[in-house]
Order: structure tokens, then C-alpha cells, then sequence
């Protein structure tokens, strides 16, 4: 059956091309035309792709809606280069119809870099290998794969799969801290106002009555005084102590050690293991189903972990599989792993279906982690809540106090 390019623009009014395979182009117009999509042109597979490369004076030129590389244009990218290959266009006239969709300069800039490459005969995955800051070695290794054995969409859409699926779980995990974090800026701006606009006026008016203040007025006045002679050292403190403490977790040394303070942390401790153990399993299930040797899965894991005290652990996994020892028995020596993935990724070396089992384990952390954080948002709200109205209620009460003493002929 033909094959049809279709350029149309979608619900956001963002232009679009989609291959679709259809008897004759006017039927392929009306089923896009179906869906309430705009066409602006249709031109058969053949003719519609062009070989020549895109020009990076081109790509200077275009507009783009952001400069640098988001997940999701990650995901965008694989699955629309797993689509097209799928559908019998070959590499180089996929990469060309992508370049002309990316929302990303720095994507579309790395994309047409890695077109070029392929054609001057390199290997797409070794052509990936030369942006490790947009593509990790877990990407490289899985298209490695991929190509070795002939199954590059089907390894694309496991990349796909798994990208949308870190996205998902990221904003799940973002979107349970952020009504925390307003309502704590709001307290913040609170307290500033009274301490720097508020708390003035009202000193002001004390003094010319000569009143005599209550503790709690005479607390929170000298706090204010204290904020208004000693805010300029109050900002520049913070803000040295992010960038020192950012310096110092930059450093191995202490990485290593805020990362073990966080493991002691009780609950959070927990929940950040299980975080690591999530990313870990996910990872692995898909190394290992498109057929990266454990060992070589192992190492790539270690590196992608994105934490030193897991990667070391995962070292010392590796050494010990590679004198003959199981997975779960090397997984269960270093008691960072909790024993119920252990029980599990070991059913999955008896039977076989290791991937499998990792899979399971990696959906059912993702699960539990996702609960807490409902649970822990829904109770945060309402104590957060109480924190800005007593803070709030407290000034305000600290501020009338004096007032409401006259008024009554205290």
C-alpha cells in the first residue's frame, strides 16, 4: 500500500508530518482531515524526503521554541524515528523528516551532526556516542543492539517506552512537592513584608505612644529589626551557603556523604533507596531484553545509576558475577537491596525470564514510591496550611496586641 508524508498542523497549531499508508492520497488527507487536524500538503514517501543534508546555516535560521534538550524531546525523537523505520524509510531520510519537527535547536543541531556522520559511514550508534550529554551510553548500547541484530524499531520503542516512562514518573514526583514548596514561599514573602513594610509603621506608632509592649510584640519586633538591619548578610548568607553547598556536592567526597547522611534520614532514607532500586531494575529489564550481556548491562548501569553509593555497590555486583556468582546472591551480600527484589530478580535467574522479573520489581517500587508521595502530599497540605496560619496569625496578633490593650483600658 502507498506511502503518504503528510505536513498538517495540530490542536496547538504546531505543524506536524505524519507517515500514513493509505490506498491513494486523497483518502489519506481525509482520514488526517477525520481527527480535526488541518493538512497544509501530502507527498508520496518517495518523492517527499530529500537525501541532502540539512546545513547548520539552515538550522541557524529556523525558529525553534527552546534552545536545550528536554526529556520529552528525547521521547518525541524515538518514537517518530521508530515509526518511520518501522514503516520501511531508511535512516537517513528518517533523521532528515525529524530534523524538520524538532522543537529543540541544540536536539536539531545534534541530530543533523549525527545525519552527516552517518553518511561519511558511521555506525548510527557510534554516530550517538559522540553526544554523551544528549545521548547516554544506555541509548548507544541498546541501538548498538539494535543494529547488530536487525530489531532497531522494536529497540526504539523499548527506549520510547522507558523515556516516557522516567517522564511520568519525574512529574509525579516534582507535582507532589510543588503545593509545598508555594505555600512555603508564600509564608516566606509574609513574613518579609511584615518584617521590612509592616513592622515599621508600626514600631513608629509605638514609639509615639510610648507603649508598653508584650512579650510576644517585643519578640517580633526585634525579629523584624533584626531582618531590616541584617537583610542584605541574611541573602548574601543563603546564597553563599547554595553555592558552597552545591561546591562541596560536586565533589566525590562529598556527594558520597551527603548521600549517606540522606540514606540515615528515617522514611526519606527509605524512599530514596527505593527510587534508586526503581531506576536501576528499569534500566536493567531493558538492557538485558534486547540482548546486552549482564556484565556489560552491569557497567552501564553503574554509570547511569546516578548515585555513588549504589554505582559502588553495583561495582562490586559486577566483580562478583564475573567470577560465576548469581546476581541475587551478589544483590543480596550488599544488603542495599531490599529483599523482596532480591527474592524476585532470583525466581527470574531460575526460570529464565530475568527482564522479566527486573520489569515486575521496577513496576512495583515505581507503585509503592508513587503512593507515598500521594499519601505524603496529602498530608502536607493541611499541615503546611497550619504552619502559614499560625506564622501568619502570630504576627498579625503580635502587631494588634498593643492596640487592643488600649482599646479595652488594659
Amino acid at each position: 500500500m502507498p506511502k503518504f508524508f503528510i505536513t498538517f498542523k495540530d490542536k496547538t497549531g504546531k505543524n506536524k508530518t505524519s507517515l500514513v499508508d493509505d490506498r491513494d492520497s486523497n483518502s489519506a488527507v481525509a482520514g488526517v482531515q477525520a481527527q480535526g487536524f488541518y493538512v497544509i500538503a501530502v507527498q508520496p514517501m518517495e518523492e517527499a524526503v530529500p537525501n541532502a543534508p540539512v546545513s547548520a546555516a539552515a538550522l541557524q535560521n529556523r525558529k525553534f521554541t527552546h534552545n536545550n534538550v528536554r526529556l520529552m524531546d528525547i521521547v518525541v525523537f524515538a518514537r517518530q524515528l521508530a515509526t518511520m523505520l518501522e514503516s520501511g524509510v531508511p535512516l537517513l531520510r528518517s533523521l532528515t523528516v525529524i530534523l524538520d519537527q524538532l522543537e529543540s535547536r541544540q536536539l536539531a543541531m545534534v541530530v543533523a551532526q549525527v545525519r552527516a556522520d552517518i553518511e561519511q559511514g558511521l555506525a548510527f550508534s557510534k554516530a550517538l556516542e559522540k553526544h554523551p550529554k544528549v545521548f547516554s551510553q544506555f541509548w548507544v548500547s541498546l541501538v548498538e543492539v539494535g543494529e547488530a541484530s536487525g530489531t532497531m524499531p522494536k529497540v526504539l520503542k523499548k527506549l520510547t517506552e522507558y523515556a516516557e516512562e522516567s517522564v511520568k514518573f519525574q512529574s509525579q514526583l516534582v507535582g507532589a512537592m510543588i503545593y509545598p514548596g508555594v505555600l512555603l514561599f508564600i509564608v516566606t514573602l509574609a513574613v518579609l513584608a511584615f518584617a521590612l513594610f509592616v513592622g515599621p509603621i508600626f514600631e513608629k506608632v509605638f514609639m509615639d505612644m510610648k507603649m508598653e509592649l508584650p512579650g510576644i510584640t517585643s519578640f517580633m519586633m526585634g525579629l523584624f529589626k533584626f531582618i531590616q538591619t541584617k537583610f542584605l548578610f541574611i541573602i548574601m548568607g543563603i546564597t553563599g551557603f547554595v553555592f558552597a553547598f552545591k561546591a562541596y556536592a560536586a565533589t566525590a567526597g562529598g556527594r558520597w556523604q551527603i548521600e549517606m547522611l540522606l540514606y540515615n534520614v528515617p522514611t526519606l532514607g527509605n524512599i530514596i533507596r527505593l527510587i534508586v532500586v526503581e531506576k536501576f531494575t528499569s534500566q536493567m529489564a531493558i538492557l538485558i531484553e534486547s540482548g546486552v550481556p549482564i556484565l556489560y548491562a552491569l557497567e552501564i548501569s553503574e554509570r547511569l545509576v546516578d548515585n555513588m553509593v549504589c554505582a559502588a555497590v553495583l561495582k562490586d555486583v559486577r566483580e562478583d558475577v564475573r567470577e560465576g556468582k548469581l546476581l541475587a546472591d551478589s544483590l543480596e551480600k550488599s544488603t542495599f537491596f531490599p529483599s523482596m527484589a532480591v527474592q524476585m530478580i532470583r525466581v527470574g535467574e531460575e526460570t529464565g525470564e530475568l527482564s522479566k522479573m527486573l520489569g515486575h520489581v521496577s513496576v512495583f517500587y515505581k507503585e509503592q514510591v508513587q503512593e507515598f508521595m500521594k499519601n505524603i502530599s496529602v498530608l502536607i497540605e493541611p499541615v503546611m496550611l497550619v504552619v502559614m496560619g499560625g506564622v501568619i496569625g502570630t504576627m498579625v496578633v503580635a502587631m494588634f496586641l498593643p492596640l487592643l490593650s488600649i482599646s479595652t483600658g488594659g
